[in-house]
């Protein structure tokens, strides 16, 4: 069945090419045909493509077993391309088998698919009060295909490494049996479905069907034991069915593996493993401090597929260092490592190898598990910016102080060695020091935040965060002047920065700045004419700030903006105070009359419009609708 199934996952293959082309090509597709999509489902209720296709897959496995990895996944390709490879050149990999480590899918399956339900339900009440379930949509076409798929330069390492490094060192369907998350779940799963491998009385228990397995299944000792394959390994690839030369072996409905009994009064053949009780709690280990060393916040950051495979492939390499270390004889593939006790060049190579990576893998675990400890430190720390940096800052109660400071030497610790830090692997060095600078700033430090900033800026150039916040902390320090030329230098540099720019025109404008606030906005619509936010902060500029002409001016900008995008309540809104301070009493209700038609569930805008009905004079009319409104408020407040 090779050949066929090459086809089938060849297919695949192209299909996905092709679908990546659609996109690249129209710009608009439909979402991601990946299984990890589904977890935009259960986090944001939004079902897509993915979550389809997961659904589908579950399901089925159900009836049929664990088909899909086998006949669906690209992954199984390159594996099983890897394989093929390794044939050709004389190099069969021998299973890796453990006990404990099989375990590591369901962890990660459970992380990705039932953690976010967990935390919804259960914790997030307590902490996030403010988390609340948006409801089911649907999201099958995207413009942002890419968007949660890594870059070309993650994507092709991880390719190499969970197709073909993975089966060279732990055998064939070596990523699928120690590092898939989707697998955590089809695993379970396969024992009970009720279709299965089964064998009839023509079979001679030969091991044709063992020897040709690719999923590392010993087949010809389960059907004489069972009746039927019962491992959750088994992917259903039929290898083992065409390979029977009495054709003793096919697939079909019955029992599932859940419920099979032993045949007769022999027990089943008891499975061997390669490492004892000990090791398998030893190297779970590992693979723990392993999986914290790429998985961080501030350190090494692989995706999470993608750092399962390499946590597998490092575990890996360091069981196979301690059993050159403790046995006397050991090899892999054509290497002898040690023989008869004595240490051959390719054993030294190999204990040289895994110590450099173990030490690199331990500093980064140490790095990541500090970032961890920062962020839920630094999470602490809810001040609002404007508070922070509004040249009055508060002063925080002494709890909140230590925290923050702790926060600070974990975010030190993390940093590059250059930085003062411990880590000899690249990090996050520039969101390290926006945090700091953060923290500082919050604390009052203001002095020791700005060198940070310009040290950071210096090192790895100006975007529009860093310039956010050093602008901020000039403000902190009431250097007013200077916040406003460093705004101005880099809106002026950088037009695209809309954040920027929007901060920039409430802040002149929260400080009573009106003139700046104006022109500010004025030159950002002329830097940029066609960009409709810009027309909007200008236009509400002229409107709110502005008096006699310039408000008439902020009118039509108005008018021009919902020419654009005409279902704009709040647009309509602003035309309503605008009108208003024009003395155009008509025309105000008017408008905000139409924002309450677009918005007619904002209490905001109805509390509004019964405000503006009683000023002109219509109070039997406007106090119903300002009652109504304030009681809708009342209620929708947290």
């Amino acid at each position: 069945m090779g050949w066929k199934r090459a086809i089938v996952l060849g297919s695949v293959q192209f299909l996905m090419i092709a679908h990546f082309v659609q996109w690249y090509l129209s710009g608009r597709t439909l979402s991601p045909v990946e299984p990890s999509e589904a977890m935009a489902t259960l986090k944001d209720g939004i079902v897509n493509t993915g979550t389809v296709l997961f659904a589908i897959a579950l399901l089925s496995t159900v009836v049929l077993g664990r088909w899909f990895c086998g006949w669906g996944c690209h992954v199984i390709m390159l594996q099983d391309l890897c394989a093929w490879m390794l044939g050709k050149v004389g190099i069969r990999p021998k299973p890796f088998r453990s006990r404990l480590l099989m375990f590591v899918p369901l962890a990660l399956a459970l992380y990705m698919f039932v953690w976010p339900v967990v935390y919804r339900i259960a914790i997030a009440p307590y902490v996030r009060p403010d988390l609340k379930w948006p409801g089911f949509t649907t999201n099958f076409i995207v413009t942002d295909y890419w968007q949660s798929m890594p870059g070309v330069l993650m994507a092709i390492p991880f390719l190499f490494v969970c197709g073909f490094l993975i089966v060279y060192l732990l055998g064939a369907k070596g990523y699928c049996t120690y590092a898939c998350p989707y697998g955590g779940f089809f695993a379970p799963l396969d024992e009970y479905a009720i279709g299965r491998i089964r064998v009839t009385s023509d079979c001679e228990h030969c091991g044709h069907c063992t020897s040709v397995c690719t999923s590392n299944v010993r087949v010809h000792e389960e059907v004489r034991d069972f009746g039927m394959v019962v491992n959750p390994g088994c992917m259903k690839c039929m290898d083992c069915v065409s390979a029977c030369p009495n054709d003793a072996l096919y697939f079909g409905f019955g029992k599932p593996a859940a419920l099979a009994k032993p045949r007769g009064d022999a027990p089943p053949a008891a499975r061997s493993y390669d490492l004892t009780t000990k090791e398998e709690f030893a190297f779970a280990a590992v693979a723990f401090v392993v999986f914290m060393s790429v998985r961080g916040t501030l350190g090494v950051t692989l995706p999470l597929l993608f750092a399962s495979g390499v946590t597998a492939c490092v575990t890996f390499a360091a069981w196979k260092a301690w059993r050159t270390l403790r046995d006397e004889n050991v090899n892999f593939h054509r290497w002898r490592l040690r023989t008869h006790g004595s240490m051959k060049p390719a054993g030294f190579a190999w204990l040289a190898m895994t110590s450099v990576v173990m030490l690199l893998a331990v500093g980064s675990a140490a790095v990541n598990t500090m970032g961890f400890a920062a962020v839920w430190l630094d999470d602490r720390i809810t001040l609002p910016p404007e508070v922070v940096f509004s040249g009055n800052p508060v002063v925080l109660d002494p709890p909140l102080v230590q925290t923050a400071e702790r926060a600070i030497a974990l975010y030190g610790a993390a940093s590059g060695i250059r930085a003062g830090g411990i880590s000899i692997l690249p990090v996050a060095q520039g969101t390290i020091d926006m945090r700091r600078a953060w923290l500082l700033s919050c604390l009052g430090r203001y002095e020791e935040a700005e060198p940070m900033l310009r040290q950071t800026i210096e090192r790895d150039g100006t975007n529009e965060r860093t310039a956010a916040a050093l602008g901020r902390v000039l403000r902190g320090q009431r250097r007013y002047d200077e916040a406003v030329a460093w705004y101005e230098v880099t809106t002026a540099a950088h037009p695209e920065w809309r954040d920027l720019q929007e901060e920039y025109v409430l802040w002149l404008t929260a400080e009573a700045r009106t003139v700046e606030a104006i022109t500010a906005a004025r030159s950002a619509l002329a830097r940029r004419p066609d960009e409709l936010m810009y027309m909007r902060r200008l236009s509400l500029a002229l409107m709110q700030l502005g008096a006699g002409p310039e408000i008439e001016e902020g009118i039509q900008l108005t008018d021009r903006t919902l020419e654009i995008a005409p279902n704009n309540p709040f647009a309509y809104r602003a035309l309503s105070e605008a009108y208003f301070r024009l003395g155009k009493l008509d025309e105000s209700e008017g408008a905000m009359r139409k924002a309450l038609e677009l918005a007619p569930d904002d209490w905001r805008i109805k509390q509004a419009l019964g405000e503006l009905l009683i000023g002109v004079g219509k109070a039997e009319e406007g106090a119903p609708i300002l009652h109504e409104a304030r009681q809708r408020g009342v209620t929708s407040s947290p």
